[in-house]
């Protein structure tokens, strides 16, 4: 090779050929120098995994090995025989007159974009968390916008995992959704914590092998949703992935094609636990950061989870010993699945407008389902809007977890959950379709909210507005609130934490990013993240809906401001602390990408 200015000295070639190898830091650059079967190679000393000195490794039969977990390097070119540990960088040399000569500066096949866009395929196919999280990291660095990171994992995930969209993609969605109310370095965390999970949800899962849409644009909308609902009905999913790809190839707008999904999400009440429409409202949130173009990948990943739904209708819990079901169907129309009757409901009220009577929150977490049934059937009649109704019920399903009694089975936390997001999921489908089907999801949220009623008992007393105005500055209640999330059961003072913020006049935005830090550290599983991204969501809707002047009083409409963070703070400290394993890869990973030295040689 022949030597350049970008070439610095490093060690005589007499030394080096005596010793196992030679450590020589270059330019700030600690790089670990071999003499092997004739040849100078030279190699970024900290080993890719845990940043090892590769100094101290060994070499034989052009293998490089690392001694702390034996990650296997080839020697000349660096790549790894072990995904897991990730490929290392080599360095050109060069012997003039008994001199070795490095480049610790050499130029790349590749653009950063390109590299870490590449590194990121490999982690997803690999399950690779290390991987992940410096290609999310260096993605970042080499000013790539978190959609096109995210599209490649929502692509992966839909392709590489037969049984369709599921917690790994949700997840995703949520990071995403989150990622404006992030501090910046949370925001790299957020998509290694949304990217990670889709990977680890299509480890040793058999592909999905799409089918087809129909071969003809002639079929009318109503029509495809008829064709979809029964299929889904009778568990065809090969059916009902083809009328849906057709919905999505033939050009129906995103409103035509959430009908037809909530359509079926909601033709049995609460199916999976919620799960079903959640991953429905989610999959629509994640097509709004990546584009529409990825709908037909996305949606028909959903029908998987559809038609292999759990039916509430089918347990005991919904027939006795009130027959929960019956109510839904005279209401419905005769049947879970009908909507004649409430499409005369909505008629009576076409022209009238609606606003919540004072006792109306009271009635939606009461004891009598006849009463929540009729209650929600006379606000329809007078005029209330899927919106409108969907919002109360996410009230209430956020009180619910706000007031969640500690002396519960632990197990019971994710009871209050699923009907939260499961509520949120119906505010989120009343907001993006006017079709008539969100009014079932509010009635199936409502009854399961009476359903959760005994894990209120008691209830854990939600502060007041002003209750808690200590006069204290924000930034001691947030490091108070950060306290509680490292100590077990510290859940009612993290409520009560969340309530002296808004009382001492504290900025929300300050509040999420505090909340969002305290998540991302954490091994938060599937429902931790989930409930901080569903109560960001209702916080920001109630806001809205304050800044229109909607609900009862101002007081109203603070206390529906700050009861889902509440509910949020309560749900995490319940959770927390973890073994924070997550934290640690992406924290080396990061450390790694920034060149640092780990563990001194």
């Amino acid at each position: 090779m022949v030597a350049t200015d970008d070439y610095r000295e490093a060690v005589s070639l007499e030394d080096l050929e005596e010793a196992d190898g030679e450590l020589v830091t270059i330019d700030g650059t600690a790089i670990a120098l071999f003499h092997h079967e004739g040849d100078v190679r030279a190699v970024d000393n900290r080993c890719p995994h845990m940043g090892f000195p590769l100094s101290k490794g060994s070499v034989d039969d052009g293998v490089l090995t690392c001694h702390w977990h034996h990650a296997r390097f080839e020697l000349s070119c660096g790549d790894t025989f072990d995904p897991w540990a990730d490929d290392v960088q080599t360095y050109p040399t060069d012997v003039r007159d008994g001199t070795v000569y490095v480049n610790p500066n050499p130029s790349h096949e590749l653009p950063p974009a390109e590299r870490w866009a590449d590194r990121l395929e490999t982690g997803l196919e690999e399950n690779l968390r290390l991987v992940v999280a410096k290609s999310v990291i260096g993605l970042s660095d080499a000013g790539v916008d978190y959609r096109e990171p995210m599209a490649t994992a929502l692509t992966f995930g839909t392709r590489y995992r037969e049984s369709g969209w599921g917690a790994g993609l949700t997840v995703l969605g949520c990071m995403a959704n989150l990622i404006d109310d992030l501090a910046p370095v949370d925001r790299k965390r957020a998509l290694y914590t949304g990217v990670r999970h889709v990977a680890d949800d299509c480890a040793d899962q058999p592909p999905n092998f799409d089918q087809p849409s129909f071969s003809t644009d002639e079929v009318p909308f109503d029509r495809l949703k008829s064709w979809f609902r029964n299929c889904v009905e009778v568990r065809d999913a090969d059916g009902a992935e083809r009328c849906l790809r057709t919905a999505v190839a033939t050009g129906h707008t995103e409103a035509e094609v959430a009908e037809l999904l909530v359509a079926a999400a909601t033709d049995h009440p609460y199916l999976s636990s919620g799960h079903v429409l959640d991953f429905a409202n989610t999959a629509f949130e994640s097509l709004e950061h990546v584009g529409w173009d990825a709908a037909g990948e996305a949606l028909a990943s959903l029908v998987d989870p559809l038609t292999s739904a759990d039916r509430s209708d089918e347990q005991s819990a919904w027939r006795q010993p009130v027959d929960l079901v019956g109510l839904l169907e005279d209401v419905y129309g005769g049947d879970v699945t009908a909507t004649s009757g409430l499409e005369r409901l909505a008629n009576e009220g076409a022209e009238k407008v609606w606003s919540p009577p004072s006792t109306f929150q009271e009635t939606l977490r009461s004891d009598d389902p006849e009463a929540i049934v009729d209650t929600l059937a006379t606000a329809v009649r007078e005029g209330a809007t899927t919106e409108a109704l969907a919002a109360e019920v996410a009230h209430a399903a956020a009180v619910r977890v706000a007031q969640f009694g500690t002396a519960n089975e632990f197990a019971d936390w994710n009871t209050v959950h699923h009907t939260f997001t499961y509520a949120n999921a119906v505010h989120g489908s009343a907001r993006r379709t006017d079709a008539i089907e969100p009014y079932r999801g509010v009635f199936d949220g409502a009854l399961n909210v009476y359903l959760d009623r005994f894990l209120n008992t008691p209830p854990t007393p939600i502060p007041d507005p002003g209750a808690n105005d200590t006069g204290r500055n924000a930034d001691p209640i947030l490091a108070d609130l950060l306290e509680t999330f490292d100590t077990d059961g510290e859940v009612n003072e993290a409520g009560r934490l969340v309530a002296e913020f808004f009382d001492c006049d504290g900025d929300p935005v300050e509040l999420k990013r505090t909340l969002g830090h305290g998540l991302l550290r954490e091994d938060a599983g599937f429902h931790a993240l989930q409930n901080l991204e569903a109560a960001f969501r209702q916080f920001d809707l109630a806001k809205m809906r304050a800044a229109e002047g909607e609900g009862n009083s101002a007081a109203d409409l603070e206390r529906r401001r700050y009861v889902p963070m509440i509910a949020t703070a309560r749900y995490l400290a319940a959770h927390f602390p973890t073994r924070r394993q997550a934290e640690q890869t992406f924290t080396t990973a990061a450390r790694l990408n920034r060149g640092e030295t780990i563990h001194d040689d």
